[in-house]
Order: structure tokens, then sequence, then C-alpha cells
């Protein structure tokens, strides 16, 4: 009777622990499989991230090609307006040293022309006093007079010309001057303008950029 109980008992027991081990086994595959759909999906969503930071980062590239670009793009306009306008202060200053050697040239002639109408007027002058010298002693002081008042009159009048034209070309010259001035005040501002405006297009392409950062 005992050896029958032991028996019942243990084959009680043989059942009770293949059941509990049949149910860790399940235990085990269900957590097994929970733990690899999780990693499933945790894989899945870091593929899909990765793949949105690709994008992200290829549309990132394509916007810095298209700003360096453009960047590019203004470098050279603002280097062939630049060129131009040094082409144009080149050609202005050459023409104003031609426009101030052409005053210069027509001073030097005029003082010329002022000087051979002097030596011939002091020329004229000696004539008069030889003749004035040869002639009749009724008519010299008459003749002198007159001489004198005559040389006196071109004189005054050379004297007048003289001052005038030197006035007036004096007037040309402070003009021209004030022209070169104005030309190189003209070229320091527009070269002022154009760094300006390099700095404002550089500073809005850093700010784009730095906005399409943030916004990323």
């Amino acid at each position: 009777q005992i050896e029958n109980i032991l028996d019942l008992w243990s084959g009680s027991l043989k059942t009770n622990i293949l059941t509990e081990l049949k149910n860790w086994k399940l235990n085990l595959v269900q957590h097994h499989n929970l733990q690899m759909k999780q990693e499933k999906e945790k894989h899945a969503a870091q593929v899909k991230q990765l793949q949105n930071e690709m994008e992200n980062l290829k549309e990132l590239l394509h916007t810095y090609e298209i700003s360096i670009s453009r960047k590019d793009e203004v470098i050279t306009n603002l280097t062939q307006a630049l060129e131009k306008q040094k082409e144009r202060v080149e050609l202005l200053r050459k023409f104003t040293l031609w426009r101030i050697q052409h005053v210069k040239a027509k001073q030097k002639e005029y003082a010329i022309r002022m000087a051979d109408k002097h030596f011939q007027t002091a020329l004229m002058k000696k004539v008069w006093a030889a003749w004035r010298s040869v002639s009749e002693e009724k008519w010299k002081e008459k003749v002198t007079r007159a001489c004198q008042l005559r040389a006196e009159d071109i004189c005054v009048q050379l004297t007048n010309d003289f001052e005038a034209k030197i006035a007036e070309l004096t007037a040309s010259l402070e003009e021209t001057k004030a022209e070169v001035l104005r030309l190189h005040s003209e070229r320091d501002q527009y070269e002022d303008t154009m760094k300006k405006a390099f700095m404002r297009g550089v500073c809005a392409l850093n700010l784009e950029a730095m906005t399409m950062f943030q916004s990323k």
C-alpha cells in the first residue's frame, strides 16, 4: 500500500514538474518573441530615423551647394564691377592729366605770344625813340607824347588781356582739379558702397544658412 502511494505521488510529481517545465518553456519563447519584436521595431525606428537624417543632410547639402554657387556668382559680379570701375577711373585720370597738360601748353603758348608782343612793343619804343631823336625838334615833343600814350595804351591793353587770360586759365585749372577730386571721391564712395553691398550679401547668406541650421 505504501509502494502504491509512493508510485502515485511520484507520478503526480513528475506530471507537475513536466507541466511546469512546459510553462517555463512557453514563457521563455513568448518573452524571446516579444524581445525580438521590440528589437525589430526599435531597429526599424532607428533605420527610419537614419533615413530621415540622411534626407535632411541631402537637402542641407543641396542648399549649401546653391548658396555657394550664389556666393561665387555674387563675387564674380562684384569683381567685374570693380574692374570696370577701375578702368573708368583710370580713363578719367588719364583724361584729366591730358587736360591739365593741354591747359599748361596753352598757358605757355599764350605767355610766349605775350612776350613776343612785349618785345615788339619794346622794339617799337626803341624805333620811336630813334625816330624821335632824328626828327625835327618841333615834332619831337608831339610825336614823343603820342608814342608814349600809344605805347601805354598798348601795354595797358596787353596787361589787361594777359591778366584776364591768366585768370581764365587759372579758373579752368581749378575746375579741373575740383573735377579730379570729385572723381576720386565718387570712386571712394563707389568702392565703399560695393564693399557694404558685398558684406550685406554675405551676411544675408550666412543668416539664411543659420536659419536653416536652426530649423533643421
